[in-house]
């Protein structure tokens, strides 16, 4: 008789990949990392890893992917040349720590 406790994690049955199930959500919203996790109850940090490989699949078909940057909501500068896929911790302007996360979603790429 095996010990399991009532409080173990049983993840939810799957039929789709987690990039699918993110593309099908980036196709409908505009989100955001956490959302991103929250909606898929799977950690934030494996998210922009998630990101980065939709972003290739994204190049060989009819759709595109949009990063909105992440932008200071103190002095409204914008992380343009952010190459990483996470929010940054701080702004390098006026060091304020309220920032607005990076955005994603997917449209055709005739729109």
């Amino acid at each position: 008789m095996t010990n399991v406790s009532k409080n173990t994690f049983v993840p939810e049955e799957r039929h789709e990949t987690i990039r699918r199930y993110i593309m099908a959500l980036l196709e409908e919203y505009t989100l955001s990392a956490r959302e991103i996790a929250r909606y898929l109850k799977i950690p934030q940090k494996d998210v922009p890893n998630h990101i980065e490989h939709i972003k290739k699949t994204m190049n060989r078909t009819e759709r595109q992917l949009i990063i909105e940057s992440a932008r200071c909501e103190q002095c409204n500068f914008i992380f343009k040349k952010r190459g990483k896929l996470t929010t940054p911790g701080k702004c390098p302007i006026c060091k304020g720590r309220l920032i607005r996360p990076i955005l994603f979603r997917i449209v055709k790429a005739d729109e």
